[in-house]
């Protein structure tokens, strides 16, 4: 179990409401894999949270690790690189979706996985700086086969299989995401 209190580099995967005013953020975390936060009043017009919850924003985090299970309390959000939807445009944002959603369902919850945190990072400030295109894509799939240790393959069709076995299935969001790409 890690320390009570525990600030860590996070990169928010999804949101979603818990009450009327609270969210649930998922975060990959280098330090800690996977981990499920509540943020009390996030909703809020005066949250200490207004503007800093926003997907595949890089942030320092400060988290309450919960004794009892596995929703921990979120305490302090930092912004070090947010992610501008505008500039990254329609595919960029939809690619961004897809390799949050494959990159937290091959983490591990509350288990470090320090190479697959690096590798979202190091894909998200690309498609800040480049077009998305189905070559980042195939890239960003080959090296989590690579990380998760099955690093032999070398063709798209048999990393996509691979990740599929890996994760129980690709996330929806890689039909999306080719529909906005180009080769």
């Amino acid at each position: 179990m890690p320390d009570p209190m525990d600030h860590t580099q996070a990169i928010l995967l999804r949101k979603t409401a818990w009450s009327e005013t609270s969210l649930i953020v998922t975060w990959l975390t280098g330090s800690h894999g996977t981990l499920r936060t509540v943020a009390r009043g996030a909703k809020g017009p005066k949250s200490a949270f207004a503007g800093r919850l926003d997907l595949f924003f890089q942030t320092e985090i400060c988290v309450s690790f919960s004794r009892q299970g596995d929703l921990h309390a979120l305490r302090e959000v930092q912004v070090v690189a947010p992610f501008d939807a505008v500039r990254a445009g329609n595919a960029g944002f939809h690619l961004a979706a897809y390799f949050s959603e494959l990159a937290g369902m091959a983490a591990p919850a509350m288990h470090p996985a320090p190479e697959i945190f690096d590798l979202l990072a190091r894909a998200i400030a690309y498609l800040q700086k480049s077009p998305a295109n189905e070559k980042a894509l195939h890239h960003f799939e080959r090296e989590l086969c690579r990380i998760s240790g099955v690093h032999d393959l070398r063709g798209e069709v048999q990393a996509v299989e691979a990740l599929a076995s890996l994760c129980g299935g690709l996330p929806r969001s890689r039909a999306a995401a080719l529909k906005f790409l180009s080769p």
